[in-house]
């Protein structure tokens, strides 16, 4: 598909965040430009501290930018009041690092997914409806919602509190879902099935979906397209296959470089 067939669903100009003053300035996100597709799998890799987080936040309307605009579907974002927040939140959602500080921990997990049915519209459905919904949604991560009713999310493993966020992006069902590090915490068989699910999930629904990464390797994977990011600016962005194939910064080529590759002996002096 042709960028002109595409559909911009997020994009930004000039998007600037300064935290501190004067000599305690810090500029973490500097005049980055973006333009994300509809469908479309973005990467955004870079080490940490290299603004990645931080844009991410800036996305989901959870800090306030100091200086640029975000566009939504075309449009100036608005997210003035709580009521428009809210209705930003229905298209946008994210899943984040560290499962254990995403949920509220005295909500047990049926409030969880009821939160999502309710956000979708859903309060007034009959019960059996929502447990309809509920187990759908958890069979869909390879859950059971039987043996999770009535427990709490700390009473699961890190594998499982990860397929539980996928479960409410599944009912939810947003056009953007915004992912930050979403396997770094799993180990590599729960990483590659944790992929497949939002992989799936995105042929299924069509959502864009955005990683926040510093794995270059899983960027080249999952990704339309990649934007590499270095000191809070995009010094490269392009589809995935030229940014990794044929890199022309030198800050991407070194975290290239810095991928362990089994075959050749590893250069640790970038370490």
């Amino acid at each position: 598909m042709s960028t002109l067939e595409k559909k911009s669903c997020l994009s930004a100009s000039g998007l600037t965040k300064v935290f501190g003053f004067g000599r305690q300035k810090t500029v973490a996100v500097d005049h980055v430009d973006f333009n994300f597709y509809e469908g479309e799998v973005v990467s955004i890799v870079g080490e940490s501290g290299s603004g990645k987080t931080t844009l991410a936040k800036m996305l989901l309307g959870l800090i306030s930018t100091t200086e640029g605009e975000i566009y939504f579907q075309g449009q100036k974002r608005d997210i003035s009041s709580q009521k428009k927040k809210k209705e930003y939140w229905k298209n946008i959602q994210a899943i984040f690092q560290d499962p254990f500080s995403s949920y509220n921990i005295f909500n047990k997990i049926d409030a969880v997914l009821l939160d999502c049915i309710y956000m979708r519209g859903g309060r007034n459905l009959p019960h059996a409806k929502k447990v309809e919904l509920m187990t759908e949604a958890c069979s869909f991560v390879n859950l059971k919602f039987e043996e999770l009713t009535n427990k709490y999310p700390f009473e699961l493993s890190g594998g499982q509190m990860q397929r539980l966020m996928i479960a409410r992006i599944f009912l939810l069902k947003p056009k953007i879902l915004l992912a930050d590090e979403p396997t770094s915490m799993i180990d590599a068989c729960s990483r590659a099935t944790i992929l497949d699910m939002l992989m799936q999930l995105r042929k299924e629904t069509g959502m864009t979906i955005i990683f926040i990464t510093h794995d270059i390797g899983l960027a080249y994977f999952v990704s339309d397209s990649v934007y590499i990011m270095e000191h809070g600016k995009i010094v490269e962005h392009g589809s995935a296959d030229a940014v990794i194939l044929t890199p022309r910064q030198p800050y991407t080529r070194r975290l290239i470089n810095d991928v362990p590759k089994i075959y050749e002996e590893w250069d640790l002096s970038t370490v």
